[in-house]
């Protein structure tokens, strides 16, 4: 099978001042969590992204002087010389493919804390450090001395990017995170010099930078910039249709290629919960029709259609991505192979940007390999053929029994995959179907299809399988993937013990309203789980038109979702529709028709009417079957079964992320000894010269 003439155009070379792209495919600069912390892991990763066909594969945030740390965020750096090796491991990794590598340099002035280097933190104007952790912490203005040392500081890391090999150099004005930006921003320069008041002047620094970096490393480096055309803040900050335009419009020939985007990142980075494939584009679509130069842009995207419209619409030249990129590595190479119902969809989840948030390494709903290429030597595509003819019985075929069946298949062993309704998925199935979830689906449908191409896999669906089953069928191996359910009593973070329930109270779990839509209001969701279902549920219900009242013991609704970027959207959504919200309220008794609060500060009773209560608070694994399975180890003796395994939220719950993940590690490390003992190889800090 080879490639559908209609994308040819995404496999034109495309020229970036001195050096040229082989494709129109582009990984723009993403986080991973890893960084300077993990270089092994972070040059594995990128590698792949060139291996699967990405033209060009870029770094993260590259810190460039210490007072631009970001600690605890795990960035790239190049603070100085020392630094250099990392770089140069992962940019020799993405050569290796063919690709391109580029660095995204960055200060992150009134961005960056400084916790680790402790200096005093810089800014166009006095203004106190941003961020979510609102530390009391304020940056100084910068003087023209300093301003002088942040243009020697950027060409510093020029050169040195330039020697680490690198074939494209950012100068980063976006996401309301770096210096630039900030002195473009009427919000943060407030400056009366040169550098300050009109357009012409708060564009200086960038246009020094641009001039400044070209000059250094513009012979044999592409320099790209990296900008923000719209911050979705009207008048009081920078518009697509105002100073967003004209930033463009006076650099417009200078750098080799705009990279443009929307700021803040949770405006660049939305979920598919509020926002559909392409959503940037008529914010960006003004920026070809001004300049000669390549443009990329990103706007999740997964369709290769949608991809050869942006091009033929003249509205990108290259189609960026970060988390498609992630979802699948290899995106690219299936649409040139022809192999489109194998690419892995990016879900809009954000699990991903959590790692950042976290300060731990990358992981992917959709891609269980992501950020595992070096640590346990994981590849998206290929994997180990079987080392045994035992079969498999996988029961279950939700996030984590798919997952585990589609792998096991690929090795070779010969599965029958058992699940108890008729319909695939499981949890996914069910939450797909709740507003603003529908690209979730993309879990199951995957896998569901490349099922289907392996002959080793038999799938019965409508098949609840009991002891006496998977005795009588007698699989050398068993996996269960029952998952779990929602818990009726309300424990969860801040209830540890079962809250009171009086006689004649409706109560309902999240698996309830799936199976019956409406339920009698008033309606009150308690939410103590903190991710995405408790609002979700909430809407669902507002939307059927009842009164509906979420109460969380958090200061926020669904408050775990700072790290997925949509607790902003997520809370304003249940607002403007009408959802009642009572935050820092632990949900004490249950009665017919009412609640009883507790303030989590004063503890003061409150005493609410309503019909219905919905607990999203924790699940229960379900346990049967395998305490069934495990009471007779003579009958499993007798049946040939070898061992019985839980993977996912049969054995603990969590995320679909970490479902996926246990299904295809359960997979990876059958019968593999390197498994034994954790299973991964670790980073270890060097102490060069080291003395007591």
């Amino acid at each position: 099978m080879g490639r559908d003439p209609r994308y040819d155009i995404l496999f034109e070379p495309i020229a970036i001042g001195p050096v040229t792209a082989r494709n129109r495919f582009y990984q723009v600069p993403h986080c991973n969590g890893m960084g300077y912390r993990y270089p092994r892991a972070t040059a594995a990763m990128r590698a792949m992204k060139a291996e699967g066909g990405w033209s060009v594969v870029c770094t993260e945030e590259c810190e460039i002087h210490p007072s631009g740390d970001v600690s605890p965020h795990v960035e790239a750096r190049l603070w100085d010389d020392r630094d250099i090796p990392i770089q140069a491991a992962m940019a020799a990794a993405v050569h290796e493919h063919g690709a391109l590598a580029g660095v995204e340099l960055a200060h992150n002035g009134l961005s960056a804390g400084n916790l680790y280097s402790r200096e005093v933190p810089l800014a166009p104007s006095h203004n106190v450090v941003l961020g979510s952790q609102r530390d009391p912490v304020q940056a100084r203005a910068m003087d023209r001395s300093d301003i002088r040392a942040f243009r020697r500081w950027h060409r510093e890391a020029a050169l040195r990017a330039r020697r680490a090999g690198f074939d494209i150099v950012y100068v980063y004005a976006g996401h309301n995170l770096t210096l630039p930006m900030h002195f473009l921003s009427r919000r943060f320069n407030r400056r009366t010099d040169e550098y300050g008041g009109s357009l012409e002047n708060r564009v200086r620094l960038l246009r020094e930078l641009i001039e400044e970096t070209k000059e250094a490393v513009g012979d044999t480096c592409a320099v790209a910039v990296r900008f923000a055309v719209d911050e979705l803040l009207g008048a009081s900050g920078i518009e697509c249709e105002g100073e967003g335009r004209e930033v463009v419009e006076i650099l417009a020939e200078l750098p080799d290629l705009w990279d443009v985007n929307l700021s803040e990142w949770d405006n660049d980075s939305q979920t598919s919960r509020f926002a559909k494939e392409g959503y940037q584009e008529p914010f960006v679509a003004f920026v070809k029709r001004i300049t000669s130069k390549p443009v990329v842009g990103v706007g999740r995207f997964t369709s290769p259609d949608a991809m050869v419209g942006q091009v033929r619409r003249g509205v990108l030249d290259f189609i960026g991505a970060a988390r498609p990129s992630i979802a699948d590595p290899f995106l690219p190479k299936k649409v040139e192979e022809g192999r489109l119902e194998d690419i892995r969809e990016c879900i809009g989840c954000n699990i991903c940007v959590s790692g950042d948030f976290r300060h731990v390494p990358i992981r992917c709903t959709q891609n269980p390999t992501m950020g595992e290429e070096w640590r346990r030597g994981w590849h998206p595509e290929r994997i180990a053929p079987k080392r045994t003819d035992d079969a498999v019985l996988v029961v279950g075929a939700g996030p984590a029994g798919l997952e585990c069946a589609r792998a096991l298949g690929r090795r070779g062993y010969p599965v029958t995959l058992a699940e108890a309704r008729q319909d695939l998925g499981g949890r996914v199935t069910d939450e797909s179907g709740l507003p603003g979830l529908a690209e979730w689906a993309r879990v199951r449908d995957y896998r569901e299809q490349q099922l289907l191409q392996l002959p080793s896999v038999e799938v019965y669906r409508a098949s609840r399988m009991t002891a006496s089953d998977v005795l009588e069928l007698g699989a050398a191996r068993v996996v269960l993937a029952v998952g779990s359910r929602w818990r009726r009593d309300g424990v969860g973070h801040e209830q540890s013990e079962p809250i009171p329930i009086g006689a004649g109270a409706r109560v309902f779990t999240p698996e309830d309203i799936v199976a019956r839509g409406a339920v009698p209001g008033p309606v009150l969701v308690f939410d103590d789980d903190h991710y995405y279902l408790g609002g979700v549920i909430a809407q669902m219900l507002r939307d059927r038109g009842l009164d509906v009242t979420l109460v969380t013991p958090a200061v926020q609704v669904s408050h775990w979702t700072h790290n997925t970027m949509e607790q902003y959207r997520v809370q304003s959504r249940l607002m403007t529709s009408g959802v009642h919200i009572v935050v820092r309220h632990n949900l004490v008794g249950i009665e017919d028709g009412s609640v009883r609060l507790e303030c989590g500060y004063t503890h003061r009773a409150v005493i609410r009417a309503c019909e219905s209560v919905v607990l999203v608070t924790s699940r229960l694994p379900e346990e049967d079957l395998y305490q069934d399975l495990q009471a007779s180890q003579v009958a499993l003796d007798r049946a040939g079964i070898r061992t019985v395994d839980r993977i996912g939220d049969c054995l603990a719950p969590s995320t679909i992320a970490a479902a996926v993940y246990a299904g295809h590690r359960y997979a990876q490390c059958l019968d593999e000894p390197q498994c034994e003992g954790g299973g991964f190889r670790r980073e270890m800090p060097g102490l060069d010269n080291f003395s007591a």
